[in-house]
């Protein structure tokens, strides 16, 4: 039981007047995390290309390496969580900086697509005990009073390493190889852990539970046969494919054992009576949801901008600005909305907008005026500031300081296991709608080529390339069949947006938890007022 609201002081007072510095750090390390991800979204492309210029990498290819990075990073997440609440926070964070530092320079060298996907695990691994460690070292460096304005300008952190990502990732790109763009995080891992010994103070949990290796192993094998049956399910253009029905079933068969195992442990990974609480289950699904959006549609949104439209990596990066600087500017803000309309109000209107913006994907062709695309990515931006800053703060305040890591890894695991499904099934969904659009065109092809031509636009685009004068048509074929897998691709994410308005609407609160009824449950804010 921590202590409540209105007494003595918790944090230590040398600590207290750091705590912005801190928060800085923080952030830094956060970054890196993200920026990773956002400067990869504008590198597919590229890696994309056959050697020299890129690996050749197919769009499955792609879609592991991204995932690779996401699902052992969401695998370890509870693990990573629980050893920071037991070993130290910053001694975790310290080590997770050092190995993603370490899984970038391997990357940078990558020699082929699979040494790509095996040291962008690598960096998973490292960015696993990262992310939950900031969160939970921020919970207990700021008073309950502040904690959502700090939660507030961590998510805005997100923003600020999506904007920067892109941007970082066009000039590397204009600049110099592909790997420079995971090269990038050396330099500035070192200064985040210079800072990070000499500011941050350690904190652990005093009553930590044992090490959940079985439940551990189970959500990494469930996440992995998932996710992996999904996404060859896209390659091959058919989810009825027996071999691809096998692996998502037995996954979600191991995830279904993963959570009956952990009601039955008497030292879970997830303590599965958390969920019983609607409101807390509502706003983790927010939050994945989110994620779902967001990975799957910059994962589209690059091709869109770089294969049909024909920019550059830089310029797709300044493109992506509005996203970002939307989130930058809303997100340490929302909690003033959140005072005035409840979190169930700012939660369903940020999620709504985000489900329309996703359906004004369709409206977007080879020939749209680019500012459209511009207006949808700050309103995209506006309406996820709305969701991740009110659900962050009903997550972290659900549970007590001592459980901080705990409740971060959570709240994490959610986010990229959303990301990873966003991109597996959105990316699925655009591989399989694109290659039922544009294998009749590529009947003239001999039949060897055919299959790889129509695994994606850049493949088709590639082969037109080798043609010449003879592949205009196709270019033209396969610009028109990306759009149409486009627009089908939104409209699945605006329908699972959709869903997570009806979920927000019925289960968050009408209020912020932070009145004072929830102060007088400080263990349990969420269960308040509801």
């Amino acid at each position: 039981m921590t202590t409540p609201v209105g007494t003595t002081p918790r944090i230590p007072e040398a600590v207290h007047r750091r705590r912005w510095a801190i928060l800085g750090v923080l952030m830094l390390s956060l970054l890196i995390v993200v920026l990773d991800n956002s400067i990869l979204n504008v590198a597919i492309k590229t890696i994309s290309t056959p050697e020299p210029t890129g690996l050749g990498a197919t769009q499955g290819d792609l879609e592991w390496a991204i995932n690779a990075y996401t699902l052992v990073f969401a695998g370890l997440l509870f693990t990573a969580g629980l050893l920071g609440d037991r070993l130290g926070r910053k001694r975790m964070l310290l080590v997770g900086l050092a190995v993603f530092g370490v899984g970038s320079a391997l990357a940078a060298e990558s020699g082929s697509p699979l040494q790509l996907i095996l040291f962008r695990a690598v960096m998973g691994f490292g960015a696993a005990f990262v992310m939950p460690a900031t969160l939970a070292v921020l919970m207990n460096v700021f008073e309950r009073d502040e904690q959502p304005k700090a939660i507030g300008i961590w998510a805005g952190g997100v923003g600020l390493a999506i904007a920067i990502g892109p941007i970082t990732g066009g000039v590397l790109l204009d600049h110099f190889w592909w790997g420079s763009v995971f090269l990038v995080n050396v330099p500035i891992v070192i200064v985040a852990i210079g800072l990070m010994i000499w500011l941050v103070p350690e904190s652990r949990d005093p009553k930590p539970g044992r090490i959940d290796l079985v439940g551990v192993g189970l959500s990494v094998v469930g996440l992995v046969l998932l996710v992996y049956g999904i996404i060859k399910g896209g390659q091959l253009a058919d989810f009825t494919d027996p071999a691809v029905l096998a692996t998502i079933l037995a996954g979600i068969a191991v995830l279904v054992g993963f959570v009956l195992y952990e009601k039955r442990s008497d030292h879970p990974s997830i303590d599965i009576s958390y969920f019983k609480n609607r409101v807390f289950s509502a706003a983790i699904s927010s939050l994945a949801l989110v994620f779902f959006a967001l990975m799957g549609v910059t994962f589209f949104a690059v091709f869109y901008t770089q294969s049909v439209r024909g920019y550059s990596p830089l310029k797709t990066g300044l493109l992506m600005l509005p996203l970002a600087a939307a989130q930058l500017i809303f997100a340490p803000r929302a909690r003033l909305v959140v005072d005035r309309f409840g979190v169930r109000a700012v939660c369903a209107g940020g999620l709504l907008l985000l489900a329309a913006m996703l359906a004004a994907f369709t409206t977007l062709e080879a020939d749209t005026p680019i500012w459209l695309l511009e207006v949808i990515f700050f309103l995209m931006g506006t309406g996820m500031a709305h969701i991740m800053t009110p659900a962050s703060v009903v997550i972290m305040q659900a549970l007590p300081r001592e459980k901080a890591g705990s409740a971060s890894a959570l709240s994490n695991t959610f986010r990229q296991v959303g990301g990873a499904l966003g991109i597996a099934v959105l990316g699925s969904v655009l591989s399989a709608a694109y290659r039922s659009g544009v294998e009749d065109k590529l009947t003239l092809l001999p039949a060897d080529i055919r299959h790889t031509a129509g695994e994606s636009i850049e493949a088709t685009l590639g082969v037109a390339a080798k043609l010449g004068p003879r592949g205009e048509p196709l270019v033209t074929a396969a610009h028109d069949s990306f759009l149409h897998a486009m627009h089908i691709t939104a409209l699945c994410g605006a329908g699972v947006a959709l869903i997570g308005v009806v979920v927000v609407a019925l289960f968050l609160p009408g209020r912020t938890p932070q009145e004072p009824e929830a102060e007088q449950k400080e263990t349990d804010p969420v269960g308040a007022g509801h």
